[in-house]
């Protein structure tokens, strides 16, 4: 376990493959390891990771550089180390990574041979996000100690194996082991609405358990990406995967909305807008999706028209009318009749959660005022819910074809506030700017 220090960064030193592939005896690969260190830190070394291979049916790991350090220079390591073994690259990064997450570290320092660079590149590139700061310092028989920041893309070939090959070996290693964790917070739990038959749609509003992210945040089926979260590609993959398979739709299928906070629709296998929130299709086993993480996830269909839309509606996006303009669209493409088609609404921010400023609260005002508590205050609480429901039905959405926070068996109630349940869902409004994400989806049947 890292104990706090007052370093902002840490250092990984990697021995993975240290005596095997590289052309370096025991001693010039501590010297080369200890000149870096003593450069960068003189003697006030942050906290150090080193990273050795683990045979499986080895239990001992005496034979690789580690056994090689002096006690001295362990005992330079005034900030402390630890030492992580593992046959898998991908399983010492992702320990790795939870440790310095719980400290909120960005910063760090990999020190490793060049041979091993290429390699090292696609593994952070996949266990981490542009939200952390490498810093790159190579050694080897043939070059001199450089120092080259994260990321580097250049295709080069090493050992002769093509850095293509490397990448598709280090991606079945990251999902082997992703695949080997447990689920964190119980069982994956997916919402579903009455309103929507099953007969013809699977469908399903997400929770935050059943899946493997570990960032507190953003624990654990965190469905999104982003550079600027900690969470990578591959997690986020996997809890697709473990999505999909629990909800039986194929995650090769899966086409989300890209959001805008704005009203525009996409028309699946027509040309896409740069930017949607709203997206209808008549297709079937193509699996729909909308985001959500305070803003509402809807999901449309129309069970005689067989089609289905799924949107994201934030506080601008409901003032634009998201909502309708989904609706809109399932009639002029499908001749949809109005009527016909079902709406509910997701988890998401309640009134009792979410404020605006009075200035743009006095819009959601205007709408009825009583979409909005508190007028008069600084900050009004908004009722971003009540606003769709009225927008939906002046648009000719029957009352009884809307499903949220309204109805009166409270069982069948899939608009909770996300705020307000952090067992349950993810929230901005809650949890700040590191939040995970929630999403709707739904599919026609073949």
């Amino acid at each position: 376990m890292v104990e706090e220090s007052s370093n902002e960064e840490v250092v990984l030193i990697d021995l993975f493959d240290s005596g095997c592939h590289i052309d370096l005896d025991k001693q010039k690969v501590i010297t080369h390891i200890w000149g870096i260190i003593k450069r960068r830190y003189n003697t006030n070394v942050p906290f150090t990771f080193f990273m050795c291979y683990q045979d499986p049916a080895c239990k001992d790991g005496s034979a690789d550089v580690l056994s090689d350090f002096t006690e001295a220079q362990f005992n330079n390591l005034e900030n402390g180390y630890t030492v992580v073994r593992d046959s898998n690259m991908a399983a010492i990064l992702y320990s790795i990574k939870q440790e310095i997450d719980k400290l909120d570290i960005t910063r760090i320092l990999v020190i490793l041979p060049q041979e091993r660079r290429i390699h090292m590149d696609i593994y952070l590139e996949n266990l981490f996000t542009p939200a952390y700061n490498f810093m790159i310092e190579c050694y080897g028989k043939y070059c001199q100690v450089d120092s080259i920041t994260f990321p580097c893309n250049a295709k080069q070939i090493s050992n002769g194996i093509s850095d293509e090959e490397y990448q598709v070996v280090a991606r079945k290693n990251i999902q082997t082991y992703f695949q080997s964790l447990p689920a964190l917070k119980g069982d994956l739990v997916i919402l579903k609405s009455q309103l929507i038959p099953e007969e013809t749609f699977l469908h399903g509003f997400t929770t935050r358990s059943g899946g493997i992210t570990c960032i507190p945040t953003l624990s654990s089926l965190n469905l999104f990406c982003s550079p600027k979260r900690k969470d990578p590609t591959a997690v986020v993959e996997e809890n697709f995967c473990r999505l999909g398979k629990t909800a039986g739709f194929d995650p090769q299928t899966y086409v989300p909305i890209k959001v805008d906070h704005a009203e525009i629709v996409k028309i699946l296998g027509k040309t896409d807008p740069q930017r949607y929130d709203g997206i209808v299709t008549n297709q079937k086993g193509v699996t729909i999706a909308a985001p959500g993480a305070d803003c509402i996830p809807i999901l449309f269909c129309d069970p005689v028209k067989k089609a289905c839309g799924a949107a994201h509606s934030g506080w601008k996006g409901t003032l634009l009318g998201v909502s309708m303009a989904t609706v809109n669209a399932m009639v002029t493409e499908y001749q949809c009749d109005v009527k016909d088609i079902r709406v509910v609404l997701g988890p998401s921010v309640g009134p009792c959660c979410f404020t605006l400023t009075q200035e743009e609260a006095r819009a959601f005002h205007d709408i009825d005022p009583l979409c909005v508590l508190q007028m008069e205050s600084p900050k009004p609480y908004v009722d971003i819910r009540r606003a769709t429901r009225l927008l939906l039905e002046r648009g000719g959405i029957l009352p009884q074809n809307i499903q949220d926070d309204t109805i009166a068996d409270k069982s069948l109630n899939v608009t909770l506030c996300t705020s307000c349940h952090p067992e349950k869902f993810f929230s901005h409004v809650r949890d700040g700017e590191h939040f995970g994400t929630q999403i709707c989806f739904i599919a026609i049947k073949d």
